[in-house]
Order: structure tokens, then sequence, then C-alpha cells
């Protein structure tokens, strides 16, 4: 199918596509696992839940093909791996790559964002070199698509890039990592892109139970922390605006942040369980599709993606890794949580 096609057929289904005040929840698509229903199935679900966003972490044709026309948005992820390729290549090998690997697949309407990189800067430094030239590479081909207008790119952050972020106020980033961070800041503010970082009120939890209580966590607690003259009654909100005021630290105000993947376990561990992650998301769900936002920027919707669809049973690491899905192979939730 030739691009021309392709984006007329983007256009058609733009004027399909539905819009709400708020901003609808997405969902996490990981298959570290060998137990998933098939990708054709995987859309029915999502359609008879009202999930309208979704969240690839690579762009496995297996698993993109099936929504191509489905009127579900996508966020892609441009696999650490691939990121000195795309770094040391052309513009030209930019566009080649994503004309071979997503849009031979999916129609570019469905592309909402491209995330370059997931978690580079701390967990898997040795891509970091790559990462601003690939990102800068890949805009430059988004560019000569003419698709500029229609998919932004970034790269999502776990949130230990801040070396303070508590309170909020004194949010700051790690200043080992300004030689790169800073540069795509400036990135995202040029190009009117969101800021995507990786929240987990679960992982704060487990590993300082001393000091952070389990209803702040799970969006239950009855006292007001309060902040410059702001009040805060739970975790996500506070971790969001941390990053908000490292970045006007570092002299960049209005970026907008996207929560990339926050979610709570339903078993593995201390604190996880069905209760305890339906009070966190069903929370998080209520706040994003109320555009509820946040002490420091109320009002202002934050874009947020549930981790994840599924249980992945090959996940290493903890117990509890395997088990944030919300629903089962056989497309039962595994709590009665609602996206709208």
């Amino acid at each position: 199918m030739t691009m021309q096609k392709m984006i007329l057929i983007s256009l058609i289904l733009s004027l399909l596509s539905y819009s709400t005040g708020g901003a609808p929840i997405g969902l996490c698509y990981g298959r570290v696992a060998n137990n998933l229903p098939p990708p054709s199935a995987v859309i029915n679900l999502l359609k008879s839940n009202g999930i309208s966003r979704i969240r690839l972490f690579n762009p496995d044709p297996d698993a993109l093909t099936p929504f191509y026309g489905s009127g579900i948005e996508l966020v892609i992820g441009v696999p650490n791996e691939i990121l000195s390729t795309l770094a040391n290549g052309t513009i030209s090998t930019s566009v080649q790559w994503l004309q071979s690997n997503i849009f031979s697949h999916v129609t570019p309407n469905q592309v909402r964002y491209l995330v370059v990189g997931n978690e580079v800067l701390l967990k898997q430094p040795y891509y970091t070199p790559y990462l601003l030239p690939a990102i800068l590479n890949l805009y430059q081909a988004i560019q000569t698509l003419g698709l500029g207008d229609m998919i932004k790119i970034s790269s999502a952050h776990a949130a230990p890039i801040l070396s303070t972020s508590y309170p909020a106020s004194s949010g700051a980033f790690d200043p080992s990592l300004g030689p790169v961070l800073l540069p795509l800041l400036r990135f995202l503010r040029d190009t009117g892109s969101p800021l995507m970082v990786n929240i987990y009120p679960f992982f704060s939890y487990i590993d300082n139970s001393q000091y952070v209580s389990l209803d702040y966590a799970l969006f239950r607690s009855t006292t007001i922390e309060v902040d410059q003259n702001l009040a805060y009654t739970n975790m996500f909100d506070e971790a969001i605006d941390a990053f908000v005021y490292a970045m006007e630290r570092e002299g960049f105000y209005g970026i907008p942040v996207v929560v990339t993947e926050t979610g709570w376990p339903t078993g593995g561990g201390d604190a996880a369980g069905p209760d305890n992650a339906l009070a966190y998301n069903g929370n998080v769900v209520a706040r994003t599709v109320g555009n509820v936002g946040t002490p420091k920027r109320p009002g202002v919707g934050v874009e947020v993606f549930l981790f994840d669809l599924f249980d992945e049973n090959e996940k290493s690491g903890h117990e509890y890794e395997k088990h944030f899905g919300i629903f089962s192979g056989d497309g039962n939730k595994a709590y009665d949580i609602r996206f709208n």
C-alpha cells in the first residue's frame, strides 16, 4: 500500500475517532508470556471494554497488524536494541525503518506517539549515547513523511531519573544525566512533545514502607500533605508534580507529562492483591478520564497507560512482576475495574 493511500485512510479514520472532555485511559500490552490470547482476540477484548489506546513496547508485526483499521490509537515503542542503528544511520534509514516496521502494518493516524527507548538513562545506560540522535533522525523522518502534525516523539523514563522527588517542590533531575536530558527537554519543548515517565507508587511503598503510607499510595489517605501551599492526598499526584518542578528548575515550562506506565500487582508480594490493584488503578482511571490534573497543574489532564493488559508469566525479577495483568487470558477481569 502506498504512503499516500495510507494517509488518505488515516484522514477517514480520524473522522470516525471519538473525542471526549477527558483523556481516555490507555493500557500497556506487554507480551513477555507464553500463554497470551491471539492478538485478534485482544482487539475484541479492548473494544468490548471501551479501551481506545494501547501501548506496545515494540512493533512486533504479529501484535501490530491486527490493530489495522481498528480505530484504536497506538503508542509504539522503538526498542532500545535498535537505537544505535537509527542513531548512526541517515534520515532515509529511519524512514525505511518506520515504513517497514510500523506503517506497513497500521495507518499513520493510529499512531499517537513513538516511544524511543524505554528506561534507557538509568536501567540500560549502554544505549544512552544513541538516544537523542535516534530521536532526532526519527523526527526528521516523520517530517519527511508529512506526519509531523500527527505523531509526536518522546522517550519513556524511570522515575529515579529524579535525584530528589520528595517533597514534590524539591523535584530535581540527577545532575549526571544533564548532558543527555537537557537537550532532550529542549527537543520536547520545541516540538510540543510530552515528557514520558513510568511511575509506580507500589514500588515506592514496598521499598520504603517505613516512610510511605500504603493508604497514601492507594489514594485512601485522610492526611493532607502541604507543599508550597499545594495540598497532596496521594503519591501519584506528587510523583507527577515532582517531574514538573524538576523541568521548571531547568527552565522548561509547560511541557506535558504522560505516564507511560503505572499499575499495581494482584499477587506475588507484600500489599499486592486484587483489592489494592482495584483501589489504585480505579482511582487513576477516575482522575484521567475526569481531567482532574494535579495540585501543580489542576484541570490539566494527564494521559496515563495502565500496566498491564495481561499477566506476563515469563518476566524475570520479583514474583510480583508477573502479576500486573488486569485481564486473564480468557478475557475475564482480575477485578471489577471500569475504564470510563
